[in-house]
């Protein structure tokens, strides 16, 4: 048996079947990538896409690796999937048949997954209808260059069929890769999209290095702050609090049980990136529709306070990404299930009555935890735009003035690098490796090879 994790990946034929898999499949997602919606002209997109950032539009095109907004037939991407699992999810806390349906275990679960397979199939009808009608009134964008060649009910029937059923794809993909390959499918599937930007954007960096519109310390400065930011992620996604549970005994015929001590395992950040991407989403809508307020109207007015680095944008994104924490947390997470189950099988927390007693405690610990989690996230998703743009202090009713010309330029204007990570990708692109790499370690470690960490196991988000 050799010690090198690398070798043995190789060594064992499952795991090297397994890696090979999930490999093949994410090449068949990046080769749609590169195929076009037919009926749509790619240049006038480069334009529309250039525009849309900061919109819901860029927020979407980040999540299917940029096929969005050359509307490939992943135009899509998982965002349907996405947008149905957690519509499922919220539909558990207030319909009790779906309740009942998630503690069924295997039969319930699978139940749920084909609920969730026609409700992605419905939201992606409607969305790549409402893309095809989008395509068609921008009707000419700079350059006077069309959008649709052909427009009408031809171009909107080829468009829906074509994207929802490369939704529906990309599906069965991220099952597969599930079920049959290394780590979780759709979350691999929106790594490779987010990642597959990298190497260009490190090459645009050095060609700026090279002429002159960027410095050699400034990029030094964020190689080092992108390693602290991954190294602080990485502490808090595998950070969680330990509440301790003892087990009464208990003798049945001639055999004892219990008598033994557990903990349950907190989640410093339960909510995992769910929280920033919905913040994310509600904050892109009103530059969504920032076409719809003439020019110098209060609508226009409102919109540019929500524009990126502004005041009110920042204290709305923090909030929301707080809000969400906690709401997401409630739903996922039950105390007094918890509680409930422990009471069954008498368990018991030291020091703490079973029963509701035990429920406002674990309530209230996970509430602690809970907001330390939420700062967190609002600080990584906030950081890179301080790095582009800055905090715009200026607009700050009575003491704005005052605090711009007492902060130093770098603070209010930024330190003038591209983050090609933004919040919430450098999130997911951490959490999804930090998955993988775990489900790698406990493959290595079932088969008594020795993984990646010798002498400390690497945890997954999930814990």
């Amino acid at each position: 048996m050799d010690n090198n994790p690398f070798k043995n990946l190789v060594a064992i034929p499952d795991l090297r079947n397994r890696i090979l898999f999930m490999l093949a499949l994410l090449g068949v997602y990046r080769i749609g990538a590169h195929i076009p919606t037919p009926g749509v002209n790619t240049e006038a997109l480069a334009i529309l896409a250039e525009q849309a950032r900061g919109t819901m539009f860029g927020l979407y095109d980040m999540f299917s690796g940029g096929n969005l907004s050359q509307v490939t037939i992943f135009a899509l991407g998982v965002m349907p999937y996405i947008s149905s699992s957690i519509i499922l999810q919220l539909l558990t806390v207030v319909w009790p048949y779906l309740e009942r349906l998630s503690k069924e275990g295997e039969l319930g679960r699978r139940k749920i997954t084909q609920y969730t397979r026609f409700l992605t199939l419905a939201l992606a009808m409607v969305q790549s209808f409402g893309i095809s009608i989008f395509l068609e009134q921008q009707t000419e964008i700079a350059g006077g260059l069309p959008l649709v060649y052909d427009p009408g009910w031809g171009f909107r029937l080829m468009c829906v069929l074509t994207l929802t059923t490369g939704t529906m794809f990309i599906m069965w993909l991220g099952e597969q890769i599930t079920e049959r390959g290394i780590g979780n499918g759709m979350s691999l599937l929106i790594f490779a999209g987010i990642v597959v930007g990298l190497p260009s954007a490190v090459l645009t960096t050095f060609g700026q290095m090279e002429t002159g519109q960027i410095s050699l310390l400034r990029i030094v400065f964020l190689v080092v702050m992108m390693v602290g930011v991954i190294g602080a992620i990485i502490f808090v996604e595998r950070g969680h609090r330990r509440i301790m549970v003892q087990y009464a005994k208990r003798v049945v015929g001639r055999r004892q049980y219990g008598g033994t001590s557990t903990h349950i395992p907190l989640k410093v950040n339960t909510g995992g990136v769910i929280p920033v991407i919905f913040a994310s989403s509600i904050l892109a809508f009103p530059a969504t529709i920032a076409g719809v307020f003439p020019a110098g109207s209060w609508g226009n007015a409102v919109i540019d306070q929500l524009t990126f680095g502004m005041p009110l944008y920042n204290l709305l994104y923090v909030g929301g990404i707080l809000f969400f924490a906690y709401f997401y947390t409630a739903i996922i997470f039950n105390p007094d299930d918890v509680a409930e189950n422990m009471r069954k099988y008498g368990g018991f927390i030291p020091g703490i009555r079973p029963g509701k007693r035990t429920a406002e405690h674990i309530d209230t610990i996970l509430s602690r935890i809970t907001l330390v989690g939420a700062l967190y996230l609002a600080a990584v998703a906030i950081l890179p735009e301080f790095l582009i743009t800055g905090f715009k202090v200026a607009p700050i009713p009575v003491v704005g003035e005052q605090l711009d010309a007492l902060l130093p330029m770098w603070v209010t204007e930024g330190v003038g690098v591209q983050f090609y990570f933004g919040g919430t990708s450098l999130l997911i692109v951490v959490g999804v490796a930090m998955d993988t790499v775990q489900q790698i370690e406990s493959q290595l470690i079932m088969r008594n090879y020795d993984g990646f960490m010798k002498k400390t196991r690497i945890r997954g988000r999930r814990g």
